[in-house]
């Protein structure tokens, strides 16, 4: 079926976390919790996705077309969405078949899977790459790695009205930067774009060579909003996807303590990362930040094993 624009526009709550470490630190924390929008369409991914699917409805496009690994938080949102919205999506993954629990539920939901092998995934930026795919799905919409792109980025810019709406909540009148995890980097741009005054720190859960930096650049650039004030953080412990017991143990103790289910991927390196910086002194007394938490609690059911407590589609 043709892709219908979406007319689903979730909103997050905004809430305050307490934890000792903050506390030491004398640094006030709100979250605002993405994963909370839907079951399924969690996080950012629906965020980043949604311009693309309004301009899919716009060009008549018969169905949508992505990238991504075995894991993939981005082609589970994709999916979940063509089974919601009824478009037919295909998903291309990275290395050879396998069954996995997000593999199973992009089954599931109805997704068309091709394995590209890893030689096959990485000619994904050669300029002729989607030349063959086009030709075998005349007319689908075209969306990249984890929604890269400037529309992605714009997607996102209304998460800062979305948290600024709910400062009287907390009782805050103002905060002072925003911190999240960072994958492609669209997100925190679509922050950057969407909020022209205050900082982003984005805690870089890949490693360096996965180009978070020069994808920020490009995407503030195409957008001419060069000049924002970010800092990226190394937060990626060794490589993405990737979990050590210091990370588990903070993630498990960080839920007890307050209450937010993380994953080991992204939001739970992340609040790690800002842990660090609090304990190195890298954050004046009365810094107020807020706090992206970006989904993905699907890819939970792999990496924390029994304590995933994720339930399948």
């Amino acid at each position: 079926m043709p892709v219908r624009i979406p007319t689903w526009r979730p909103r997050a709550p905004l809430q305050r976390l307490q934890l000792d470490w903050l506390e030491a630190a004398g640094v006030e924390l709100a979250c605002l919790r993405l994963d909370l929008v839907d079951p399924l369409l969690s996080g950012n991914k629906w965020f980043k996705l949604a311009p693309y699917l309004e301009q899919a409805a716009a060009d008549g496009a018969q169905g949508v077309i992505s990238l991504g690994g075995a894991h993939s938080n981005h082609l589970h949102a994709l999916a979940a969405a063509g089974r919601r919205f009824g478009f037919t999506s295909v998903g291309l993954l990275r290395g050879e078949a396998q069954q996995t629990p997000t593999v199973d539920d992009l089954q599931r939901m109805g997704m068309t899977l091709h394995w590209l092998g890893y030689g096959g995934y990485r000619a994904r930026h050669q300029p002729d790459f989607w030349v063959p795919w086009l030709a075998r799905y005349p007319n689908f919409q075209v969306i990249g790695e984890g929604g890269l792109g400037l529309q992605g980025a714009n997607g996102c810019s209304c998460l800062v009205e979305m948290a600024e709406a709910q400062l009287a909540n907390i009782g805050w009148s103002d905060f002072d930067a925003w911190w999240l995890a960072a994958g492609t980097g669209t997100t925190l741009a679509g922050l950057l774009l969407g909020d022209g005054q205050r900082s982003v720190f984005g805690a870089q859960a890949v490693p360096n060579d996965h180009g978070v930096a020069t994808q920020v650049a490009t995407l503030l650039d195409e957008a001419g909003a060069s000049a924002r004030r970010y800092q990226l953080i190394e937060a990626a412990r060794g490589g993405f996807a990737r979990i050590d017991e210091p990370l588990r143990q903070f993630i498990l103790e960080s839920e007890q303590a307050c209450g937010v289910p993380l994953e080991p991927v992204y939001t739970g390196k992340a609040l790690m990362a800002l842990r660090d910086f609090c304990e190195q002194g890298q954050l004046a007394r009365g810094t107020r930040l807020i706090f992206i938490h970006t989904g993905g609690l699907q890819g939970r059911r792999v990496l924390m094993g029994a304590s995933a407590g994720y339930t399948q589609v």
